[in-house]
């Protein structure tokens, strides 16, 4: 499990100060690509190899809203990974409080950023993503 921290900026928020729900997708966003950093997996050195992580597949399960000024911890685990396809799954937790927010899932796969099609990840960066998700599986 990786832990994204972060704090609800006012302009993420609608009239009410509540998180807009688009903005979870964000944050799962944002979560991923720091949880592949912190596994040593640069999403700019693999764009400068042509490939690219796009998502196949998303949803959210909103529980409670956030709110402006929260911080929240996004708690992201990669369930699967292999040359094909990586899932992920996340849960937005209020730091203050320990709620659960909201939890969602991700699948992506590896494509050729010039041709579109799948790829297959090579072995020595799979290894490292295997390695990073150990305790997730």
């Amino acid at each position: 499990m990786f832990t994204y921290k972060r704090r609800v900026k006012f302009y993420e928020t609608d009239g009410m100060r509540v998180v807009h729900h688009a903005n979870y997708l964000r944050y799962f966003e944002e979560a991923r690509v720091e949880y592949l950093r912190a596994g040593g997996i640069d999403l700019n050195d693999l764009m400068k190899e042509g490939i690219v992580f796009p998502i196949l597949e998303i949803s959210a399960k909103y529980i409670k809203s956030a709110e402006y000024d929260d911080v929240l911890l996004i708690k992201t685990y990669l369930r699967r990974v292999d040359r094909a396809r990586l899932d992920f799954e996340y849960e937005v937790v209020r730091e203050k409080t320990g709620e659960v927010l909201t939890t969602g899932k991700s699948t992506n796969t590896y494509t050729n950023m010039n041709t579109g099609r799948i790829v297959r990840l090579p072995a020595e960066r799979l290894e490292k993503l295997v390695s990073l998700s150990e305790g997730d599986r």
